[in-house]
């Protein structure tokens, strides 16, 4: 079905033209899935978008065949490629929350395609579409579509952006990186709903990602890269046994960090952010109940569980973006105030954010100089050489070459190095505790691993706390001292890494830590097996 032969893609810099793929080939049969990884800047993304003829702004395609059923996408004119893009051949980004219309409802966007094309009138459109709701796990699907983009959460959001995807029954999906922004639960349905609907339909898949167990489960062949070249490829079963190259063998390594045991806490030590009590709510509907939990000076308390569990909100109320309906939130013991806005500018310097979404949380009109600039001016009052030498440590320290990014605008950069730029904006404000909302979700294994390095370095040199939502459960045993557990607004368990992820008796819990990825290729399949077991003896039973 697609045939790629001696790919090469250029980009421009301030340098000239500069080739970033040297000479890739690839082959896709139908209702297959083609794996692509490697770390942040390999050329996954780049060379996915290029199965559909397309290009970034900036870049373009020096050299190379690319057919698909045949038909060279390079010889063929704007219209056609338009033509094909969403019917023919179509394409789940990373980032969802920047892929949609702020402005327009969700059901209307994703039966879109098939309207433009003529491939279906709009009942039948908006009933598969439901349809495909449905069979991805989404909650309450025959409402969900009325939604802005807005009011629903990121991993809900990528879900809706798959099922857009699949309207056309396309011969061809680029999947990059869709699980990225669900919890672990999540993920096991939404790769079985891919992997059933490649399956069924006979739809050619490339699945990127940085996550190895999760290409596992998905694909049929991996291909790994770095620097825009192929590094090696194999089937799956014999990658994840026995990868030849010492590359790959690097991405599997990073996987088993774990992170040593700090002494408990005292029980006699005061916190230095208290969460007690709390509500919230978005509009009527109820979004935290009784929240509590403590982060102490020096520590990192990981916040876990499934898409739409409170994890963020939980976050925004302590940084004051929504104030609770009740309860309250401490800060060495004293009342802060429920809304930024009315808190002094110490305390904004002293609790920063980083966000989930480093496309919609970095301005696209600044260059990244200005963007880490900005804190160092606002609250430490740097300016010139000391404001730009600051600048460029931050930027060391996140592993980003000052001389080749500090004047780049967001869109020069992947996703992983704006997720970077995002996490030298909060440190540049010296800050005591920082919020990380899957701050690592959008990373490569090995820069993750590397991020998680340099945030424990941070740590232990000044003391920061930080809290982390993450649902990637290998993160956790990595970073966190604590662990908060979370499950529809409430808290159902908080106490020491060991005491929640060895020792808890919650079936949520359990259910979590059953759902995290292996890299055995039959994981998927064994799981799902398992559940659908038990679901028949509870029956019978």
């Amino acid at each position: 079905m697609l045939e790629i032969r001696g790919l090469k893609i250029e980009a421009l810099t301030n340098k000239g033209w500069c080739e970033i793929v040297h000479g890739v080939d690839l082959t896709l049969k139908r209702g297959e899935v083609l794996g692509l990884i490697g770390e942040s800047g390999a050329g996954k993304s780049t060379i996915g978008l290029a199965a559909m003829g397309f290009t970034r702004d900036g870049c373009r395609i020096s050299d190379g065949s690319i057919r698909l059923n045949g038909v060279d996408l390079r010889m063929l004119r704007e219209q056609e490629l338009n033509d094909l893009r969403g019917r023919k051949v179509a394409y789940v980004a990373q980032s969802a929350a920047a892929s949609f219309n702020p402005a327009r409802r969700l059901l209307g966007q994703c039966i879109e395609p098939a309207l433009v094309h003529g491939i279906k009138s709009r009942d039948t459109a908006e009933q598969d579409m439901i349809g495909l709701y449905t069979r991805l796990q989404l909650p309450q699907p025959t409402q969900i579509g009325q939604r802005f983009p807005h009011q629903v959460s990121g991993g809900q959001l990528q879900r809706v952006m798959t099922a857009m995807a699949m309207g056309c029954c396309p011969d061809l999906i680029i999947f990059d990186e869709p699980t990225t922004a669900l919890d672990v639960t999540t993920q096991v349905e939404v790769l079985a709903a891919i992997r059933d609907a490649v399956k069924r339909l006979g739809i050619a898949a490339i699945y990127i990602s940085h996550d190895l167990a999760v290409v596992a489960q998905i694909a049929d062949r991996v291909v790994v890269l770095k620097h825009g070249r192929e590094v090696e490829a194999a089937p799956t079963a014999v990658m994840m046994r026995a990868p030849k190259e010492d590359y790959t063998r690097t991405l599997w390594a990073v996987r088993c960090r774990h992170r040593d045991a700090k002494p408990p806490v005292s029980a006699l030590a005061t916190p230095l952010l208290s969460v007690q009590g709390v509500y919230a709510c978005y509009g009527a509907t109820q979004v935290l109940k009784d929240v509590s939990f403590d982060i102490h000076p020096g520590r990192t308390v990981a916040v876990v569980g499934e898409s739409g569990s409170g994890k963020s909100t939980a976050a925004r109320v302590i940084a004051g973006l929504l104030p609770p309906a009740s309860g309250q939130i401490l800060l060495d013991g004293g009342a802060l105030p429920a809304d930024y806005r009315k808190r002094p500018r110490k305390t904004l310097q002293r609790i920063q954010m980083i966000y989930q979404m480093a496309d919609t949380a970095l301005n696209p009109r600044l260059r990244v100089r200005d963007i880490i600039g900005r804190p160092l001016s606002f609250y430490l009052g740097l300016t010139g050489e000391a404001r730009t030498r600051r600048i460029a440590e931050l930027m060391t320290q996140i592993e980003l070459d000052p001389a080749e990014y500090m004047d780049r605008y967001p869109c020069e950069l992947s996703g992983g190095q704006k997720q970077r730029v995002g996490i030298a904006r909060a440190l540049a404000a010296e800050p005591d505790l920082i919020i990380c909302d899957e701050v690592t979700s959008a990373l490569d294994q090995i820069v993750a691993a590397g991020i998680l390095d340099l945030l424990d370095r941070l740590q232990k040199k000044f003391g920061i706390a930080y809290l982390f939502i993450t649902h990637d459960l290998s993160t956790v045993r990595a970073i966190a001292d604590e662990v908060v557990v979370m499950k529809s607004g409430r808290v159902i368990a908080f106490g020491e890494q060991a005491e929640v992820l060895q020792a808890s008796t919650a079936p949520y819990v359990a259910e979590l830590l059953a759902s995290v990825p292996e890299t055995d290729p039959r994981w998927l399949t064994n799981l799902l097996s398992t559940r659908s077991a038990a679901k028949f003896l509870s029956t019978v039973r």
